[in-house]
C-alpha cells in the first residue's frame, strides 16, 4: 500500500519509522522502548537496544528482543 490522495496508510506508518526508537504497549500493559529493526505482516516486530517497563518502572534491558504481533496493542513512534 501507499499513499492514496495524499493520506498515509498503516504501512506507510510502520515503512516510515524503521529503524527509530518506537513505545511498544502489549495487550498485557507491559511496555517495551527500543529502535524498530523490522517487522513482517503479522506485525512480528524485532527491536534492537530494547528496555522492559512494567507499571511505568524499567524492568530489563534486552539487547534484541521479538515481540509476537498478536500480542502487540499499539506501537507509537518516539
Amino acid at each position: 500500500m501507499s499513499e492514496q490522495g495524499g493520506k498515509k496508510t498503516p504501512t506507510d506508518f510502520l515503512n516510515g519509522i524503521l529503524g527509530q526508537r518506537v513505545f511498544v504497549r502489549l495487550n498485557s500493559g507491559i511496555d517495551y522502548r527500543g529502535v524498530l529493526s523490522c517487522l513482517d505482516g503479522y506485525m512480528n516486530i524485532a527491536l534492537e537496544q530494547t528496555e522492559e517497563y512494567v507499571d511505568g518502572e524499567l524492568r530489563n534491558r534486552y539487547g534484541d528482543a521479538f515481540i509476537r504481533g498478536n500480542n502487540v496493542l499499539y506501537i507509537s513512534a518516539l
